[in-house]
């Protein structure tokens, strides 16, 4: 295990709880990426791949978990879409 990949995982990992309040609290996707958060996702995906077929600690919690808010985000991202087109059209 190394500490510098855990205190990179949690860095990381710590911003995700804001951006999922903000998303859900917001109802709007106006300053997301849907690229950004899927490209977040894969990279998440790609990292517990390597723990499960090279490097196996206890690091793929963190993967996991970061992973699990990221899904999280994309949920909300989807939802906000699906919500902003329900709201009724402003006039201009």
């Amino acid at each position: 295990m190394s500490i510098f990949e855990a205190l990179m995982i949690l860095s990381f990992g710590a911003a995700w709880p804001a951006s999922i309040y903000r998303s859900y609290t917001s109802r709007s996707t106006k300053g997301k990426s849907l690229a950004f958060l899927i490209i977040i996702w894969i990279g998440y995906l790609s990292g517990i791949l390597h723990k499960v077929f090279y490097t196996y600690d206890i690091i793929i919690v963190l993967y996991m978990l970061n992973l699990i808010m990221v899904s999280a985000d994309l949920v909300l991202y989807f939802r906000n879409k699906k919500l902003e087109g329900q709201a009724p059209q402003a006039e201009a």
